[in-house]
């Protein structure tokens, strides 16, 4: 058989140690705050510190993979004597995808006879992250890159993602809801519970009065879309006591264990804000 590399980028929300770890490359997402000059790559400020200033009032902006970045990083492996695919950011949340497809094009024509795929996960954070996680044991088990590329692709729609926020600011900066149900939301401790659609956008199902509801509410959704297969992950905006509590919900309520709580990065913390909670799990529909 041989042999691949399985990349993908920082949006999915898995520490650079634990990629190495199952052997995924990672590319990097960027981000910037507004009235700053510098722009710094997903991983290079500690989570903490990011949402210390976006508590602080300071506004992040973000930018896709460029198809420079893909080419360079791509042909490298391929000049490895390694066959590349990537598991790509959702497309309808960030242009990456299509920054990787241009690339593969690209080094299909001067690498014709090397195989390089891109697969649109419609999937974000640790949601993206979990199918990373099954891509890598698929390969481990010994699937060709073919097999585990058709194997993302048929299950992608059945990787279940809830969020919810703590303060509806930043879904507003975002065009997710109205200034005035932010304003009104913020006054009444109203909570929002949205998850990734069937073409990867980020949709606003529900609402519930309080923080405590809100997480309880996703450990519901759960109840009522879970198939019992597959890993449970949870992946939380610098509020890991609250992740830790849904976790707790989720194994008295259902008996499922939750196999990894991990941190939203910069670049989906960005869209969503300090105290957003999110659970992945593979599940009947999305």
């Amino acid at each position: 058989m041989r042999e691949y590399v399985i990349y993908t980028d920082s949006a999915c929300d898995i520490s650079q140690e634990l990629l190495q770890e199952w052997g995924v490359r990672v590319l990097q997402l960027s981000v910037q705050f507004k009235g700053e000059n510098e722009s710094f790559l997903d991983y290079e400020m500690p989570s903490k510190l990011f949402y210390q200033k976006m508590r602080d009032g300071q506004v992040a902006v973000t930018s896709a993979v460029n198809a420079d970045t893909f080419q360079k990083a791509f042909a490298a492996t391929l000049d490895e004597g390694l066959d590349v695919l990537y598991l790509a950011f959702s497309s309808g949340l960030s242009a990456t995808y299509n920054s990787a497809c241009i690339a593969v094009e690209e080094l299909r024509a001067a690498y014709p006879e090397r195989r390089i795929q891109a697969v649109d996960t419609l999937a974000a954070s640790a949601g993206f992250g979990l199918l990373v996680y099954l891509a890598k044991e698929k390969k481990a088990a010994g699937a060709t890159m073919e097999e585990v590329a058709q194997y993302i692709e048929d299950i992608c729609l059945s990787s279940v993602h809830w969020f919810t926020v703590d303060d509806l600011v930043y879904l507003k900066r975002g065009g997710r809801v109205s200034a005035a149900t932010a304003l009104l939301g913020g006054m009444l401790g109203i909570k929002p519970v949205l998850h990734v659609d069937n073409e990867g956008h980020l949709i606003k199902m529900s609402q519930v009065r309080g923080r405590r509801s809100s997480i309880k509410a996703l450990a519901d959704a759960y109840g009522k879309t879970k198939t019992g297969k597959g890993p449970i992950f949870i992946s939380h905006g610098d509020c890991i006591d609250d992740a830790k509590a849904l976790a707790e919900i989720l194994e008295k309520d259902y008996g499922a264990k939750v196999d990894l709580i991990t941190s939203i990065g910069p670049v989906i913390g960005a869209h969503s804000g300090p105290g957003t909670l999110a659970l992945f799990y593979l599940g009947t529909e999305r």
